[in-house]
């Protein structure tokens, strides 16, 4: 398998075309879907939570999307390194009392594969059937034959989107901006 954990340095940037405006402020909705730590509901997220989405994660289980194809697509690349990169801050989000979640469209033994290779310690939720990309119109594009999630970032408050992040780049800072979007809410909630 070729290293999926670093990017190359000529990635095409995704722009803002608008797909995800409708999310802000959005309610989860009641679905319930397979994760790698089990069944969970999207209403029960936990009052503070971030849920990453992206397209899919390299897997031995799941043939290889050609590189060159892959690459050519703004915000395709990276699903590793965003993974990667909340598992390395995990405890950040912890102390925050902040959930973190994954997502994709991927089966669940694909992402218990992935999970247990790259060892992230959150759950990462399979969205296989569209039951939670349907009911909140999530953007996403076609690819061999196949309909992926675009890369976003839900910052979840006791169950309404309160913050996106949309689009995501480059997808191995993504849990950085998080945690500084999360200390600047903090800051300004805090008493002076």
């Amino acid at each position: 398998m070729r290293d999926l954990t670093t990017l190359p340095n000529d990635l095409p940037e995704p722009t803002d075309d608008g797909e995800a405006r409708h999310l802000l402020g959005v309610e989860m909705p009641d679905v319930e879907l397979e994760g790698t730590n089990g069944p969970q509901l999207m209403t029960a997220l936990g009052d503070r939570a971030v849920l990453f989405i992206y397209p899919a994660a390299g897997s031995p289980l799941e043939p290889a999307p050609n590189e060159a194809e892959w690459n050519s697509i703004p915000g395709a690349r990276g699903c590793t390194p965003q993974s990667c990169s909340f598992r390395d801050t995990y405890s950040q989000f912890t102390d925050l009392g902040v959930k973190v979640y994954g997502l994709s469209v991927q089966p669940v033994d694909v992402q218990e594969e992935f999970s247990r290779r790259n060892h992230i310690p959150f759950s990462i939720l399979s969205d296989s059937d569209y039951d939670f990309t349907d009911a909140l119109k999530l953007p996403s594009f076609e690819f061999n034959n196949r309909r992926l999630l675009k890369r976003m970032v839900l910052c979840v408050e006791k169950g309404l989107v309160a913050h996106l992040f949309y689009p995501v780049f480059p997808p191995s800072e993504s849990a950085a901006q998080v945690l500084s979007w999360l200390s600047d809410q903090r800051k300004a909630t805090s008493p002076s």
